[in-house]
This record gives structure tokens, sequence and C-alpha cells, in this order.
């Protein structure tokens, strides 16, 4: 019997591609000088999109494959799928969520503390022999006892703010209601109002048509010249030229960032800053996580062949 034919859309860690080839008839698309060709090459027999969270299936790509029943997203995010598409052809769709949580969480609380520290400047500080012809370190600021703001208090947002409570933080979050699983913190409903209460504004929310750019020049004004941002959700949830603006001149204090619009080419105006971390998209990049993420992906094909509930189901 000949194996299901799937179309992947980036690499995959090698544990991940061995399961993968051996399961499916994989067709690497993302090697293809020329994608077009390649499309019509494969495209009659292709019956699923195996992809990542930042690279999708856009609607040129699913109307491209008649056959399509699945798109199996590695990662949390699947805003880069085009899902009227994808619901309009009855196709399926599951991401990755929940496996990746708390690792997501634990990066953004750590950017938090090395920023706020200045952790990477001090290692350098060290290295360069600062120490020895300068004398000690500048001072920095502290963390405890600070005001937290999370815009979103989904699985990562709450993971973030369950963290922010072990350092008696006072925490307030936004999000489309007040949770009833949040009781012990305060529910602010306008972002720009959360951010006049943050110190530090984690932006943890999924992203979306509504909140693009939820975070600009008004939130970022509200948050203030002593304030940090911190985003480990979607670039498109921050306005990048806002942001850039503020950092530039000093109307907000700094920024944590492990995503970016155009990513890995960024914006060249953030190389120039000293008051912002820059991080490679890598929240979830522990081997535990992306080898669980990778078992979804295939756990979730597998189940759709063989006519079984699908795991994780976004659509």
């Amino acid at each position: 019997m000949s194996k299901v034919e799937v179309l992947q859309a980036g690499p995959y860690p090698e544990w991940d591609q061995i399961n993968l080839d051996a399961a499916f008839q994989m067709h690497h698309y993302y090697k293809a000088a020329d994608k077009a060709a390649f499309l019509s090459a494969h495209c009659a027999d292709i019956r699923a999109i195996a992809t990542r969270g930042e690279l999708g299936a856009d609607r040129a790509l699913i109307e491209a494959l008649p056959k399509l029943e699945i798109i199996s997203v590695y990662g949390v995010g699947y805003d880069a799928v085009d899902l009227q598409a994808a619901h309009e052809r009855n196709i399926q769709v599951t991401n990755t969520p929940d496996v990746l949580t708390s690792d997501v969480a634990d990066l953004g609380v750590a950017m938090m503390l090395a920023q706020s520290r200045g952790m990477i400047g001090a290692e350098s500080w060290v290295r360069d022999g600062s120490w020895q012809s300068k004398g000690l370190y500048p001072l920095k600021n502290r963390v405890h006892g600070r005001r937290a703001g999370v815009l979103g208090l989904g699985r990562i947002g709450f993971e973030v703010a369950k963290r922010l409570a072990g350092f008696d933080m006072d925490i307030a979050y936004s999000d489309i209601g007040a949770k009833d699983y949040a009781p012990d913190w305060r529910f602010i409903a306008d972002p720009v109002a959360l951010a006049e209460h943050a110190d530090f504004l984690f932006v943890t929310l999924a992203a979306s048509a509504d909140t693009r750019h939820i975070v600009g020049r008004e939130v970022l004004r509200a948050l203030g010249c002593d304030g940090m941002v911190i985003n480990i959700s979607r670039a498109s949830n921050i306005d990048e030229n806002a942001l850039l603006d503020a950092l530039e001149n000093n109307h907000i204090g700094s920024a944590a960032l492990d995503v970016f619009e155009g990513e890995p080419a960024l914006n060249p105006r953030f190389l120039k800053l000293d008051n912002v971390m820059l991080q490679p998209h890598h929240a979830s990049g522990t081997f535990e996580t992306r080898k669980a993420m990778g078992k979804l992906v295939f756990d979730n094909l597998v189940a759709h062949f063989a006519g079984q509930k699908l795991l994780t189901p976004v659509l």
C-alpha cells in the first residue's frame, strides 16, 4: 500500500524527520528552488501539509492542493494558516498547544530578569576586564514587588503570571473578559490602562487580525519611560515602528523580544539599541518541548489518516 503524500513546508529536527519519512511520503517543499514547478509536479496526490507556526499555509498553497485534507502545524500559533481557506474546503487544522507553554513562560520571565538586572552586559563587564579596570557594574532595577501586566491570560499568560507571583509582584491582566481561574489577579480590560499599571508588560495573547499592533504608540506611551515590554507571543501584536521610536527616544525603558516582523531579517534599527534584548524566536527551544511538539504533529497526521479523533484540533 502506498504512503500518504505530505507537503513539508519547512525543516524539522532529525528525530521528527525519521518518523515522518517512515510513515509518509514527504515532499520537501522548502528545498524547491522553483516552488511553482514543484507544486505542479506533486500537487495532485498531496493530502496533508506539515508546517511550522511562522510558515503556515496561505490561500494560494491550500488552493493548489486539490486533495488536501489536513494541515498539521508545529507550534502553538496558527495565524499564518489561512483558516478561512481551510474552512471553505473542510480541511482540518491542528497545532501543538500545552507542550510548549511552560518553556515559553520560563523564557519570558528569564528575559525580564536578565534585562532588568543587566545580566548580559554584566557578563561582558567581567569578560572584557571592565570589572578590574573600572570597578563595580552600574546599578540596575529590581524585579520583586513591582507591577506586572499580562496582555492575554491564556495558557502561556497564565503560566507567566504564576511565575511572577513568586516574585511578590502586583499582577494585573487584560483579556476578552475576567477569568474565573485568576481570582487573585486584577482584571483590567483596556490594554492602555494595563500598561499604565505595569512596570513590566508581558505580551502573551494569540495573534489575529483583531490583535494586530494592539501594542502601539498609545500603549507604549502609557507604559512610560521606566517600563519594559516583553513579547513572547507573535511579532504582529506589537507595532515595531512605534516600539523602535519609543526605544530610540527613551519613551519606554526597555524591551525584551523573542519575535520580530520579517524574522530572521530584523529591522536594523534594533541592532543599534542597547535598551533591548534580542532573542532568536526560541522560547520553545528545549529538547524536551521540541520533541513533544514533533510528536503531536506526527500523531495528528497518523490519527487523521487512521480515521481517529484528532489530538489537538484548531479547525
